[in-house]
């Protein structure tokens, strides 16, 4: 199989040494007789930044199937939150792609691995489902209360926006002198019986 390692460390400044991880990393891939599929190593960059130079070029060289294998230090090294962790870890299953934490003692290749990938899965659906249902019933009490939900609705007068295109005005000075967005604008306008 082919591995590709992936090491981060958050600052450079403080001690934080990604050597540690690629070292530790190397010698995993070789232990389980695993061939170089390419490094990964974003240095002193946040594990919450959405961006991360290294961790795109890894997930789009997984879409080119450039590696079998994905090999990680710890999940937090890896992804930002359980929900990120568990998104990339279902493109690597769709890709085919398995994954290996060191520290987690977690390999999708087998089957202990892959029961628990499983039961991170359902429980992040079951997170989902309750966020879900907190919101519906949030939104049942407010309604309950008669509170309006929604954008409030915009007074629109599309004789006084047809009137300022008349006079030759932009769509930004029609914006500014009526208050409206440009798409809203533009339907009114268009809202004009002569004007559909």
């Amino acid at each position: 199989m082919i591995a590709a390692i992936y090491a981060r460390v958050s600052t450079t400044n403080h001690g934080q040494d990604v050597s540690m991880q690629t070292r530790e990393l190397r010698e995993y891939r070789e232990r389980r007789g695993w061939t170089i599929g390419g490094e990964y190593v974003d240095e002193g960059i946040s594990g919450a930044k959405e961006k991360r130079p290294q961790l795109d070029r890894l997930m789009a060289d997984a879409h080119r199937r450039r590696f079998d294998v994905v090999v990680v230090w710890k999940f937090d090294r890896f992804a930002r939150s359980v929900s990120h962790l568990l998104h990339a870890l279902d493109t690597f299953r769709t890709l085919g792609i398995e994954f290996a934490s060191l520290s987690e003692s977690l390999d999708t290749a087998t089957p202990a691995g892959r029961m628990v990938f499983t039961v991170l899965g359902a429980v992040a659906e079951l997170e989902r489902s309750l966020i879900v249902e907190r919101v519906k019933a949030g939104l049942r009490n407010a309604r309950t209360k008669g509170k309006k939900l929604g954008r409030p609705r915009v007074n629109v007068n599309p004789a006084t926006v047809a009137s300022l295109r008349a006079s030759g005005a932009s769509w930004s000075v029609v914006c500014e002198k009526t208050g409206l967005t440009k798409g809203t604008a533009q339907r009114a306008l268009h809202s004009l019986p002569n004007m559909a």
